[in-house]
């Protein structure tokens, strides 16, 4: 299994490969459209995250020592950017989360090319994963 800092050190290395932002924004894309569903089950006003310009619904499991997320958007691009957050939180351990720095978001030059909006929606599920993390270290 790979550690966060790995997970976010091949995420750099992926995002290096394209020369402008309309390719990056496409790959976003692709990831986006390959996050697996969410059970509607989930799909719940309770796991809706707060601060969000499009709808986000983000269910959490703790199953053997690991956080295991599963989250869907009702936008593309934030679908992406929940891919990208899943791929680097997803199977570790609460303590890793909540002691992690997310360097790859500022390495690949995300939160600078999003809207306003967007950054703030970002930061919003980083929030509500890192409260779900620190839910289960308690």
């Amino acid at each position: 299994m790979q550690t966060l800092k790995e997970i976010q050190e091949s995420i750099i290395e992926e995002f290096a490969i394209f020369s402008d932002w309309t390719e990056k924004y496409e790959y976003i894309i692709d990831l986006g459209k390959s996050l697996p569903l969410i059970e509607p089950q989930h799909k719940t006003d309770e796991n809706i995250v707060k601060g969000c310009q499009s709808n986000v619904w983000l269910h959490a499991d703790f199953q053997d020592g690991k956080m295991i997320y599963k989250a869907d958007g009702d936008a593309i691009i934030t679908k992406g950017i929940i891919a990208l957050l899943l791929r680097v939180y997803s199977n570790q351990s609460p303590k890793e989360i909540v002691n992690s720095d997310l360097s790859f978001i500022d390495s690949i030059g995300l939160k600078e090319h999003l809207s306003p909006t967007r950054a703030n929606g970002l930061v919003a599920i980083v929030k509500r994963i890192r409260i779900e993390a620190i839910a289960r270290t308690k």
